[in-house]
């Protein structure tokens, strides 16, 4: 078992190895790169294209990956059909399996499987959630 720990190695997906792609200490990086943060604070994605550099922070334990600001394009507009697929992933999240309300806020449900109210009886604040449905108008 030793001998296979010692054959692992850790690979940088982006880094060819050859140490071709630079690597900038916090707040060093020059004009034309930015973060994927820093990024959609403009309005812009990546677009597809690889790293262009590395930013570490914290005598490297922490790094960013830095992209080409010309090759960035523009962030794709929302459709109705996003928002849908956003807000039906979010209802399962919020939504208590037990009671059905629907929460402000995520629902424990890995550890706790319902919201608090229903787990241990801690009284729900009405404005954290709203209205369970209506019943369905069709018949069953």
């Amino acid at each position: 078992m030793a001998d296979q720990d010692e054959d692992l190695v850790d690979v940088d997906p982006y880094d060819p190895g050859d140490g071709t792609l630079p690597v900038y200490r916090w707040r060093q990086a020059g004009p034309g790169l930015a973060t994927r943060r820093q990024l959609r604070e403009q309005g812009l994605r990546p677009g597809g294209q690889e790293p262009a550099a590395r930013i570490e922070c914290r005598a490297g334990n922490r790094f960013a990956w830095l992209y080409r600001l010309d090759l960035a394009r523009p962030i794709r507009p929302m459709t109705l059909a996003k928002e849908a697929a956003l807000d039906a992933a979010m209802a399962a999240r919020q939504t208590c399996p037990r009671c059905t309300r629907r929460y402000f806020h995520c629902i424990p449900l890995r550890t706790l499987g319902s919201c608090l109210e229903c787990h241990d009886g801690t009284p729900a604040d009405p404005i954290t959630y709203t209205a369970p449905p209506a019943a369905s108008l069709r018949p069953a």
